[in-house]
C-alpha cells in the first residue's frame, strides 16, 4: 500500500480526560514553579486541558480595553491558569501537601481523605 492510504486508514488520536486530584473551592498549596510554597483556594478546573486556576497564584497582567463610556480601562492583575500537577490538595492537620485516598464512608458515598493522617478533607 501507498503512504497516503495508510494514514487515510488510520484512526485519528484521542486523549482520554482524567478525573482530576483537586475540585473547585479545594485548599491547595503550590508545589513548584516561581509561587512555590503559597497556599490557595482552586477557582476553576479545565480537566481538558489539565489545567486550574488558583486565586493568588499565578498572577499575570492583563491589558483591559474599557467596553462602555466612562468605564475605565488599564492593566489589571489577574490569576492564570497553571497545571493540576503543580498544586497539592493542603491538609490542615498536616500543615502540608499531600496525596489523596478515596473511600466510602457509611452511607457508600466516595470521600477524600488525607493519605498520610487519614483526615477527611
Amino acid at each position: 500500500m501507498a503512504a497516503g492510504k495508510i494514514s487515510r486508514l488510520r484512526k485519528p488520536a484521542t486523549r482520554v480526560i482524567r478525573p482530576m486530584h483537586v475540585k473547585t473551592d479545594d485548599e491547595v498549596i503550590v508545589v513548584s514553579g516561581d509561587d512555590k510554597g503559597v497556599r490557595g483556594k482552586v477557582v476553576a478546573v479545565s480537566p481538558k486541558e489539565n489545567k486550574v486556576i488558583v486565586e493568588g497564584v499565578n498572577m499575570v497582567k492583563k491589558h483591559v480595553k474599557p467596553r462602555r463610556a466612562g468605564e475605565p480601562g488599564g492593566i489589571v492583575d489577574t490569576a492564570s491558569a497553571m497545571y493540576a500537577s503543580k498544586v497539592q490538595l493542603y491538609c490542615s492537620k498536616c500543615s502540608k501537601g499531600v496525596r489523596v485516598k478515596n473511600k466510602k464512608d457509611s452511607n457508600g458515598k466516595n470521600v477524600r481523605i488525607c493519605a498520610k493522617c487519614g483526615e477527611e478533607l
